[in-house]
């Protein structure tokens, strides 16, 4: 974790409990969600590799392998290929030396894709999505004073934006709106790392909304508790979020019932 890419100097991370906070993330999907949990090898040589969701964007049964704005991360994108290769899913690779794309930037709101144009992804690696999802609107969003769009928002429910407060954040939320034909419901939360949260409707669960925890975000947590008809559940990332990570970072989210 000393190698691990930051955009601001910081505490260390306490790589002890930085496992124990992986290890209850993946325990509630795996164990309270009942979902299918396919853990990549860890690579001492790629520090990054945990971000996983940076490396590939899935879409119904298709799923392209992005090509990350840090070219130290570009390795990353090989065991990820095996693993999409193992679920039989159309695989898309970003070859085009001129494209930088990392799923941190991309949100898909389950009719539309957003992409932030941040320092880690450009308008080339935004087109070849589009070109990649054709039957989706792809807009481009421009992320100045955050590493990307999904810093400070994501989706918390099937038509609800969350949206940090900061004047970059509302900015960005300003401009999704503009370049949408559809009128999305907003959750704003004081924090913006807070508003990066993952949302998943399962069958025999309904709403379940993954947040961070009250001693990190106490504000935060209180605004997602009126979410009523959501299954809460707050999940610490004291650890990760000093090297940039938030809660989508560590996982890609792939709905197919899996013959494995």
């Amino acid at each position: 974790c000393r190698q691990a890419l930051r955009s601001t100097a910081g505490p260390e991370v306490d790589f002890a409990r930085a496992e124990r906070e992986h290890q209850l993330y993946v325990g509630v999907l795996r164990g309270k969600l009942g979902l299918q949990v396919l853990e990549l090898p860890a690579d001492e040589s790629l520090p990054d590799c945990v971000f996983v969701e940076d490396v590939a964007v899935v879409c119904e049964e298709t799923a392209l392998l992005t090509r990350p704005g840090a070219p130290s991360r570009r390795k990353e994108v090989e065991a990820m290929k095996r693993v999409l290769e193992s679920l039989n899913l159309n695989i898309v690779e970003m070859v085009d030396e001129n494209a930088t794309l990392d799923g941190g930037d991309v949100l898909f709101t389950g009719r539309e894709f957003f992409v932030g144009l941040s320092r880690r992804t450009n308008q080339r690696g935004a087109e070849i999505l589009a070109d990649t999802f054709k039957d989706y609107a792809v807009s481009t969003v421009p992320v100045h004073d955050s590493l990307h769009l999904k810093s400070f928002c994501s989706m918390a429910g099937p038509n609800l934006i969350a949206i940090g407060s900061s004047e970059a954040a509302q900015k960005a939320l300003k401009t999704m709106q503009q370049m949408s034909d559809h009128r999305y419901d907003k959750l704003t939360v004081p924090d913006d790392a807070a508003a990066n949260c993952i949302y998943l409707n399962i069958p025999s669960k309904g709403h379940v909304l993954l947040h961070r925890a009250p001693e990190e975000f106490p504000e935060s947590a209180k605004v997602f508790e009126k979410l009523k008809d959501h299954m809460l559940i707050p999940i610490a990332n004291t650890e990760l979020e000093k090297v940039d990570g938030a809660l989508t970072c560590c996982s890609v989210l792939i709905n197919k019932a899996s013959e494995l």
